[in-house]
């Protein structure tokens, strides 16, 4: 039986966006990965809808419910209830809810990586180190270079060389330790099993 990163159906609110990270999902060591996202009215996703790609996966919104636009490479596509958006890997990007009302998104990531990690230390920096972001929602310098270091190549901010990114986060993140930031979850060791995932079984519901 494979072990669940938290348990299932785990919900852990962003208010500074208006996002609720629902893992629906939990399990590692998978093809692909994938997390239900619940956007209130107005909410954003995406780092308070920062512009950021992910240079090694590609990702899929599939709205269960409500409608979502997904800026991509500077062009908006649009997914009501059961479309499916693509963001092709290394593509800029960022989501917004369009519906008056919640809309309910379920992220996939193929390649996996470990985006499940990355997005749960995300999650819980927000509930549990609200210090960490600013008053706008976008989490402070030394803190994501923190974390984007420690998941390297899995989240870059759109336009900045992601070489320059990567040594600019190399340099802070000891910084960032010496200040007192931590992760709230650590990269899991490599070199781990990956189980095949069922074909049909992206989607999960709310």
């Amino acid at each position: 039986m494979r072990e669940a990163l938290v348990p299932a159906g785990t919900r852990i609110l962003n208010s500074f966006n208006k996002e609720t990270f629902v893992f629906t999902h939990p399990y590692e060591d998978t093809i692909s990965s994938r997390m239900d996202v619940v956007l209130g009215k107005g909410g954003s996703g995406g780092g308070n809808a920062v512009a950021h790609i992910h240079p090694e996966t590609d990702e899929i919104f599939t709205v269960n419910s409500g409608q979502v636009m997904v800026m991509i490479d500077g062009q908006e596509h649009y997914a009501s209830e059961g479309q499916s958006i693509t963001v092709p890997k290394g593509a800029s990007h960022f989501f917004r809810n369009v519906f008056d009302g919640d809309t309910h998104l379920t992220v996939t990531f193929v390649t996996a990586q470990q985006h499940l990690r990355f997005f749960l230390n995300l999650a819980r920096w927000t509930s549990e180190q609200p210090d960490y972001f600013k008053p706008d929602g976008s989490v402070k310098l030394l803190p994501i270079a923190l974390g984007l270091n420690a998941f390297r190549d899995h989240l870059y901010i759109s336009g900045p060389p992601v070489v320059v990114q990567k040594l600019l986060f190399a340099a802070l993140a000891p910084i960032a330790r010496i200040m007192g930031y931590r992760l709230a979850v650590d990269p899991r060791s490599a070199s781990r099993h990956v189980e095949p995932e069922h074909e049909g079984s992206l989607v999960s519901g709310l």
